[in-house]
């Protein structure tokens, strides 16, 4: 029977969806939301749209994990975790949630309770050590200790909690225990800059977690006040409280993250929720992930998957290898004649 171009086309595009939904479900998605879980020692994933829970992302214990607090994926598409109890910051598969290696080996540099940690604009990685009262830096590929960025108690560093670098290219650090304040250093040389948001300033007390807004100004969750405060991006002069104390049940407020629909998403510590708010009003949303769902106990810092447009998801790399060969199998196609098909197992780099 004569079969034209549109038909072939069309069974090609069927097989390779098929083949694509068939091979998702092994792969964290893009814009999911990960959640560190402190009370059961475990990274979980929900639904970045609708926060159903998917799976324990990093089953509790994984790899020696012990009282997770930041977490952030790689230039490599990895996912880093701090691990309190260990002294350590851990590597796992950004696609599977495998353990890979303890990227930063126990009290390396002299690592000591490990917080935050983020991505510089140099590749490498930072870890405020709440312990050493300091920020350490590593290299971003081998995780090889390279010196204390900030060295201990530089600028009345105290009990460093989240780290944030600006538009300005510094680095923000959250001061945790004497002073209740963020200060700033320089984002090359790690010298003391300034106490860009002074300790107390608008109630501040135990500043847990720190993000940018998109206008430039700073969010600050402040755990021992119940609410997210607002200062200035370029004077750290405060502004107001964003997001109210106890807002949508609030309870000990630690990390910030906005999501891909341009909200607000709070990791609620004593609640064992997520909190959603309207990322410009601050006005509370919804519980995105209601308390205990999946197993959340204590929920400490949060993040949403890397675009699918920078680490493209095995499935993706299999739909395009599919078109791509099923186009030439085309031009190669006589009519009669059966085409052979060939699955290649493609994995993330």
């Amino acid at each position: 029977m004569k079969r034209d171009r549109s038909t072939v086309l069309a069974f090609i595009t069927v097989l390779a969806v098929t083949i694509g939904v068939v091979c998702l479900p092994a792969a964290a998605m893009a814009d999911d939301l990960f959640v560190s879980s402190l009370g059961n020692n475990s990274v979980l994933e929900y639904n970045g749209t609708t926060g159903a829970f998917i799976r324990a992302f990093v089953p509790a214990g994984n790899g020696g994990l012990n009282q997770p607090f930041g977490l952030t994926f790689g230039p490599n598409g990895n996912l880093f975790v701090s691990s309190v109890g260990t002294d350590s910051v851990l590597e796992y598969n950004g696609a599977t949630g495998a353990f890979v290696t303890a990227f930063v080996p126990a009290h390396s540099g002299g690592l000591n309770d490990p917080i935050g940690l983020i991505f510089g604009p140099n590749g490498n990685l930072f870890v405020s050590s709440q312990g050493s009262n300091s920020v350490l830096e590593y290299n971003g590929t081998t995780g090889a200790f390279v010196r204390a960025f900030v060295p201990p108690a530089s600028g009345g560093l105290d009990g460093p909690n989240a780290l944030v670098f600006g538009p300005n290219g510094n680095l923000f650090v959250g001061n945790g225990f004497a002073t209740s304040s963020v200060l700033e250093y320089n984002g090359t040389t790690g010298a003391f800059i300034t106490a860009f948001v002074p300790a107390g300033s608008g109630g501040l007390f135990v500043p847990a977690g720190l993000l940018f807004e998109t206008g430039g100004n700073l969010l600050v969750a402040s755990a021992g006040t119940d609410n997210v405060l607002e200062y200035n991006g370029t004077m750290g002069t405060f502004v107001g409280a964003f997001v109210p104390a106890g807002s949508g049940g609030l309870n000990n407020p630690l990390g910030l993250v906005f999501g891909p629909n341009g909200n607000l998403f709070v990791a609620s510590g004593r609640s064992d929720a997520v909190l959603e708010y309207n990322g410009t009003t601050g006005a509370f949303v919804t519980a995105f992930v209601p308390a205990g769902s999946g197993g959340l106990n204590e929920p400490t810092f949060l993040t949403f998957g890397p675009s699918a447009g920078i680490v493209p998801e095995p499935s993706s790399l299999l739909l395009l290898a599919c078109g791509v060969g099923g186009l030439a199998g085309w031009r190669r196609w006589k009519p009669g004649t059966r085409v052979a098909a060939s699955n290649s197992v493609v994995t993330r780099p």
